[in-house]
């Protein structure tokens, strides 16, 4: 489970089936609000597992998260929840992600992982981006390691060049 998920009002205690999230994820939740003590109790309870990711995981996501240019909009927590899922994956088991974040979900559709939205309606495209500047258009690769345009030094923004349908990218599999 995503930071979003327990934002958006996730009930841990509604769900049968086993749930995992990472300690980077309770440590964005801000320690007196409802859905930290939603989290903070579904733990305590045995309800939700903690658990970090192996780094063979992690280094994973970011790879993928490089290709699609979504490296930059996530958060650590957001790479460790991936990594957990996809090292789940790996284990046998068909891991579902809750989250409203769409980079969350870009990445891990582009690794084969369910996810699902909570206040949206997710993503309907798998996206990749290109960076550019808005000052001087300036156009960079999505994995270009800087947040700030060479030449002007403006903030990078980003804007997808390529987008694919989910639907035909299953079809394809």
């Amino acid at each position: 489970m995503d930071t979003s998920a327990f934002i958006a009002g996730f009930d841990p205690f509604a769900v049968n089936e086993e749930e995992y999230t990472t300690p980077l994820v309770k440590d964005e939740l801000f320690s007196n609000s409802l859905a930290f003590l939603r989290l903070e109790t579904a733990i305590k309870n045995g309800k939700v597992k903690v658990k970090t990711p192996r780094e063979q995981f992690v280094a994973e996501v970011k790879k993928h998260s490089k290709a699609l240019g979504d490296i930059f909009f996530l958060s650590e927590a957001d790479v460790q929840v991936l990594a957990l899922a996809l090292e789940l994956k790996n284990a046998g088991y068909a891991p579902l992600i809750a989250t409203d974040d769409y980079s969350v979900q870009n990445v891990a559709n582009q690794m084969g992982i369910e996810f699902a939205s909570l206040l949206t309606f997710g993503i309907k495209f798998k996206f990749h981006w290109i960076r550019y500047c808005p000052a001087c258009r300036r156009k960079y690769p999505p994995n270009y390691p800087s947040n700030t345009c060479q030449v002007c030094g403006a903030k990078l923004k980003r804007k997808p060049y390529k987008k694919s349908s989910l639907k035909q990218r299953q079809k394809k599999e």
